[in-house]
């Protein structure tokens, strides 16, 4: 399926895409099933409502983001022999800066990832092609990592998906010997991420940033009330589990030479 038509798909499925859909099909069967169609309302719009709920939100977010935080001194015990770490979006004409740059999600991940690479001198990774066109998002985190202090040692640009990190960034590391990685993403994508990584071949240690569960001691009142971040995080976290269930049944990648926009930086 082409990138666009997966797009389509998750539009009509994830929320609010999804049970608004649903809500629609019922109002549309209300004159000729009336009890159908009252039964698929009420569901599309009580699963609108539940999925909007910091309270849903927080629960579904902590199915995923169960690995810990990978501390600087931790990162140093470990055997990784580079920070790999993955774009998500691109803050496109920002008109501060005049040009596309990362966008929230990625934008964490590199700080990140340049905190670990300084804490344990390793090298970077930057992993992330332009599945629309433009500059692959590879060269934005490459700049932005370079505002930190840290050079990229390795740009992987090809990569349009998850996967396509974990095959392509394997096969960047692959002549230089380095099976083992410290891997960057936000706390809600590295389960999907670590086994895209895996099933490429690379032992992994989770290195997960920007968690964005919902943290309260006690319930409160407006856990029980709508909010439009709590649906993103409820749609995130669906996407997430509907693309980790594709997963399973991918073969695992062959073995292949490393795409051809991917490459050592000058001077590495």
């Amino acid at each position: 399926m082409s990138l666009a038509l997966t797009r389509l798909a998750e539009a009509l499925v994830l929320p609010p895409g999804g049970p608004l859909l649903l809500a629609l099909i019922g109002l549309l069967a209300l004159r000729r099933r009336p009890r159908l169609g009252g039964a698929l309302l009420l569901t599309g719009w009580f699963a609108l409502y539940l999925l909007s709920l910091p309270l849903v939100a927080q629960a579904l977010a902590a199915r995923l983001e169960t690995a810990p935080a990978v501390s600087a001194q931790a990162a140093r015990a470990s055997d990784a022999g580079a920070v790999v770490v993955l774009g998500g979006g691109r803050y496109v004409d920002a008109p501060e800066y005049g040009a596309d740059t990362l966008s929230r999600w990625p934008l964490e991940r590199v700080r990140y990832a340049a905190h670990l690479a300084r804490a344990t001198g390793l090298p970077v990774l930057v992993s992330g092609g332009a599945p629309f066109g433009g500059e692959p998002e590879a060269d934005l985190m490459a700049a932005v990592l370079q505002e930190f202090g840290v050079s990229a040692r390795w740009l992987e640009r090809d990569s349009r998906t998850t996967w396509e990190n974990g095959t392509y960034s394997a096969s960047l590391l692959a002549p230089h010997g380095i099976e083992h990685v410290l891997l960057v993403t936000s706390a809600w994508h590295m389960p999907r991420a670590q086994r895209a990584f895996e099933r490429a071949g690379l032992t992994v240690v989770a290195a997960p940033t920007g968690y964005t569960r919902l943290r309260h001691p006690a319930r409160r009142g407006e856990d029980f009330l709508p909010s439009a971040e709590a649906l993103d995080i409820s749609r995130r976290v669906l996407r997430e589990e509907l693309g980790a269930l594709v997963y399973r049944f991918r073969p695992s990648p062959a073995t292949a030479g490393a795409p051809s926009g991917s490459t050592d930086s000058p001077g590495e």
